[in-house]
């Protein structure tokens, strides 16, 4: 499937006041069973489509781009949360009719995905949330590295800096977080410069940023969903990602300890279901089964 079938093909629905893009496929076997795929910064849905035919053989999937990515409304006054995010994609479910669902997440859904943990860990009733997957993702604060490109985003030169913003700049960025054995090529780079650029993405990148600042504000609440999760995790980590690489998969053991289910994908970056499709199916198929 290229980018224009992925957009031609997907779906809109109204969340409050926006309009936010998803795209949506049946199991191919009939299977009740729901995965929603949710994406990292500072990309899109589209990010899930080398695994997407694989896994509608299993399951039901729904993967929404966020407010302020992709194909989904980018207003400029808007101040972009996490918890709102995580609303949208619990309101997307309810109007499909979805009440259990289980996730596959990377980098900024990792984060999204925590709050939907912690939600689930704060309800008094049935789980909604059946099992978690994430990938390369910030989910502790202190051993986060973000690329300076990201520091300076989030520092008051951000709204200043969104217009300078190039595709060279995103082919330089994206060299120095993939694997040295599976660079991101030339056409990827372009689709996501696309991604970015449509609805005049750049204007609200210092503000989809500041959930750096919400993964220090929030740190208790979403560390204690993955150290006491109502459900399974599996964390699966490309070990060269300088951001959140092998340094985050020891932290993660230090943390969650004895609970601690995790995945370590030796010379593979920041973005795992695009450098290393095969592996992460391979890792997430056997999770499943575990279940």
């Amino acid at each position: 499937m290229t980018l224009k079938d992925w957009y031609e093909t997907g779906y809109y629905y109204r969340h409050k006041d926006h309009q936010i893009f998803y795209q949506e496929k049946p199991s191919q076997h009939g299977s009740g069973e729901v995965l929603v795929l949710l994406h990292g910064f500072p990309t899109a849905s589209w990010d899930w489509h080398l695994l997407w035919e694989e896994l509608s053989l299993r399951f039901h999937l729904i993967a929404p781009d966020f407010l302020g990515f992709g194909y989904s409304d980018k207003p400029a006054g808007q101040d972009y949360h996490i918890e709102e995010q995580a609303d949208l994609v619990e309101a997307l479910l309810a109007a499909k009719g979805v009440y259990k669902y289980h996730v596959l997440a990377h980098d900024y859904g990792d984060t999204v995905a925590q709050e939907l943990l912690a939600r689930e860990r704060e309800r008094d009733e049935a789980l909604r949330l059946q099992s978690v997957i994430l990938l390369n993702g910030g989910l502790f604060p202190e051993t986060h590295r973000p690329r300076p490109i990201q520091q300076l985003l989030l520092s008051p030169l951000g709204p200043y800096l969104t217009p300078f913003l190039s595709r060279r700049s995103l082919r330089v960025n994206f060299e120095k977080i993939f694997g040295p054995d599976s660079p991101p090529k030339p056409h990827g780079i372009d689709e996501w410069w696309s991604l970015i650029n449509y609805n005049n993405g750049r204007q609200v990148f210092h503000k989809l940023i500041r959930y750096m600042e919400e993964r220090v504000q929030q740190r208790e609440r979403w560390v204690k969903a993955l150290v006491q999760p109502p459900v399974m995790v599996r964390f699966i980590v490309g070990e060269a990602d300088p951001i959140s690489g092998s340094h985050a998969a020891r932290r993660y053991e230090e943390v969650v300890q004895r609970g601690a289910d995790l995945v370590r994908l030796p010379r593979i970056g920041h973005y795992p279901q695009t450098e290393a499709p095969k592996e992460v199916l391979t890792h997430c198929w056997a999770f499943w089964e575990s279940l």
